[in-house]
């Protein structure tokens, strides 16, 4: 007897539970899977997004894809931001999060002035660097006619640094948001590995590394996974500070999707760049997180 009311209870529960979850399925349905299998239909059709007839061109769209250089060279950039953004990121906010641990609380202030670039909106930042790199009226010139220098460096003029100086815009913009990431993640160590850290006789240096390190590694692995799908979906900066160029130099797969789909009217082509591009993010967050769980272990 009390076997079975244990059995009805638990099909009750589940019955609930699959009633509270059928608006998020709703809403996944609609916003998510729906789109996904939509841009892929429109990848198998060449439409101008003006007519009201589409017409069926097979993989014709993925023929052109596989043999387009523009678009792997936008995947290209991709992976170059994706490297950098990594390899300078995550050090330097572990690096100046260790700093403010270190200080302690007499120095607070320096974590909303280290915060300040992510209050501002990417498009905001993009104009703001677009003006800084100008090769006339920017920073950098500036600093040049005060030092008496005739030399003009146009900075996002020049295809073979336009990609390095958009790197480090995006550097500065996320750096604050890492360095909140880990600041959060030291704050919850306890405090007695610390003292017990001092009474072994040990110097905060080695404190960090043997013990904060260790301590915030699943942070750092969370900060990768974020950096990496980030950096294969940038688009609003890009747009607003070189639009892709010069001749394609700073394209993303973002960018040359938004160019084919609303500027050259190709949305059959956009969609399969967007529909490509779900499928390289999610391979490499894939690997990656197979690769960072099997370090782990």
């Amino acid at each position: 007897m009390f076997s079975k009311m244990i059995k009805i209870r638990d099909r009750e529960i589940h019955i609930v539970s699959i009633i509270f979850l059928i608006p998020s399925l709703i809403f996944m349905i609609l916003f998510i899977f729906y789109p996904i299998v939509d841009s892929f239909i429109l990848s198998l059709h060449s439409w101008n997004g003006i007519d009201p007839v589409k017409t069926f061109v097979g993989f014709e769209n993925w023929k052109i894809l596989i043999t387009d250089i523009r678009f792997w060279k936008a995947l290209k950039n991709n992976l170059l931001i994706l490297f950098l953004s990594i390899i300078i990121q995550m050090p330097v906010a572990i690096l100046l999060a260790l700093a403010m641990d270190y200080v302690g609380r007499k120095f607070n202030f320096l974590r909303s002035i280290y915060f300040l670039p992510m209050l501002m909106s990417s498009v905001a930042i993009g104009f703001l660097f677009r003006y800084a790199y100008d090769p006339q009226f920017g920073i950098i010139a500036g600093i040049l006619n005060m030092l008496n220098i005739d030399i003009t460096i146009d900075i996002l003029g020049n295809p073979n640094i336009s990609i390095f100086a958009i790197i480090a815009v995006i550097c500065w913009q996320f750096i604050p948001f890492y360095f909140i990431l880990y600041v959060a993640s030291i704050s919850s160590i306890p405090v007695e590995l610390y003292e017990a850290a001092k009474i072994d006789g040990s110097n905060y240096f080695n404190y960090a590394k043997e013990i904060v390190i260790p301590y915030i590694s699943p942070t750092i692995k969370s900060g990768i996974i974020l950096s990496i799908v980030g950096s294969l979906k940038y688009f609003d900066l890009i747009y607003v500070m070189t639009e892709g160029g010069p001749n394609g130099g700073t394209d993303l797969m973002a960018t040359y999707m938004y160019k084919n789909s609303f500027v050259s009217l190709k949305l059959g082509y956009g969609a399969t760049i967007a529909f490509a591009m779900l499928i390289i993010i999610s391979i490499i967050s894939f690997i990656t997180f197979k690769k960072l769980n099997t370090a782990e272990k």
